[in-house]
């Protein structure tokens, strides 16, 4: 599986961002997709997943109510939207993809290359 992250950007806080994934090969819909981030000086982090139907999602504490991750089988895509955007959100932002649950950073075999997202106070 590749993916290809798109719609990072410079946002003020309080805005709204929304991240797509697209994703190659015929077996995307067998496979959990998640978006992760990592922030400058900081280990890498689960931000949200989503399981092979759509049906189950995961969140991080510090974005539920104000993230979500869908996906859409028929394109090969996923998508973050993210509204009320906050300085601490700052970071880039990955797609992955996990044969398991997605629940946890371990859990991703596959990885895109990153968007930036970078919130101003």
């Amino acid at each position: 599986v590749q993916l290809q992250a798109s719609g990072g950007g410079l946002v003020q806080a309080g805005g709204s961002l929304r991240l797509s994934c697209a994703a190659s090969g015929r077996t995307f819909s067998s496979y959990a997709m998640g978006w992760l981030r990592q922030a400058p000086g900081k280990e890498r982090e689960f931000v949200a997943a989503i399981n092979w139907s759509g049906g189950t999602t995961y969140y991080t504490d510090s974005v539920k109510g104000r993230f979500t991750i869908s996906r859409d089988n028929a394109k090969n895509m996923v998508y973050l939207q993210m509204n009320s955007l906050k300085p601490e959100d700052t970071a880039v932002y990955y797609c992955a993809a996990s044969p398991y649950s997605g629940s946890s950073l371990g859990e991703y075999i596959y990885w895109g290359q990153g968007t930036q997202v970078t919130v101003s106070s």
